[in-house]
């Protein structure tokens, strides 16, 4: 099945935004009468007919539709962004692939950019959702501090982590996450966490873990985070 994205859909008609529509007659050739899939990224599916194939705004005919459930688990995965953009790029497209839900970037005393623009990520996430088959789309939040971050109300029901370099530490996330659960995951720069951040973390209440053996790249480490939590949960 190839899905299309559309947000803030009313049937019992859908007119695609110009990218789509484009995409979908010019890339796919996608004809009058074809049966086509979109969601709008909050867990509507739709199954449409294709009545007007225009490259600049292609009108479709609901012809049925279905909620797709929530996960039963919620991965919120704080991160501070890597040097260089394309890796952020690149460990959302894969995320995506895997399946989380919220995602924040950290503001941390040793990040190698404190600022990165949220709009390229979001459109290689609705890609990857795309391509995934997802049907709610995460949300991704602007930079925050991480102080701020981890004294937030917010997160008072979560269980909380924060993944750290510590050949000391044997504490596996995989281990100490409880199933069905709400997780917020910290990952630091590649410069890691200062001390001092670790410290305040577990004065809120964070647990270290370890994500394995190897030294981990800030977006590998995300990566691995979502997986762990997505296999203990399936």
């Amino acid at each position: 099945m190839q899905l299309f994205f559309q947000q803030h859909i009313s049937p019992p008609t859908i007119t695609l935004e110009p990218e789509e529509s484009k995409h979908l007659t010019r890339v796919l050739r996608k004809r009058e009468g074809d049966t086509i899939h979109i969601t709008d990224g909050e867990g509507n599916l739709y199954e449409c007919k294709l009545t007007d194939a225009n490259p600049k705004k292609s009108i479709l005919q609901v012809v049925s539709s279905e909620q797709v459930p929530t996960d039963d688990f919620f991965i919120h995965l704080a991160i501070a962004p890597t040097k260089s953009p394309d890796r952020m790029e690149w460990m959302i497209e894969k995320i995506t692939e895997i399946g989380f839900h919220e995602l924040t970037l950290l503001s941390t005393m040793n990040s190698e950019r404190s600022y990165l623009k949220t709009e390229r990520l979001q459109k290689k996430m609705i890609s990857a959702c795309k391509q995934s088959l997802k049907y709610h789309t995460p949300k991704i939040n602007e930079t925050i501090d991480f102080e701020k971050l981890i004294s937030s109300s917010e997160f008072s029901d979560f269980q909380k982590f924060i993944a750290y370099v510590d050949e000391n530490h044997d504490h596996h996330l995989i281990d100490l996450a409880k199933l069905k659960g709400k997780y917020l995951i910290l990952i630091g720069p590649e410069g890691d966490f200062d001390p001092k951040e670790i410290e305040m973390s577990f004065e809120k209440d964070f647990a270290p873990v370890s994500l394995g053996k190897s030294r981990l790249r800030t977006e590998t480490a995300g990566l691995a985070a979502v997986q762990m939590l997505q296999i203990l949960n399936r």
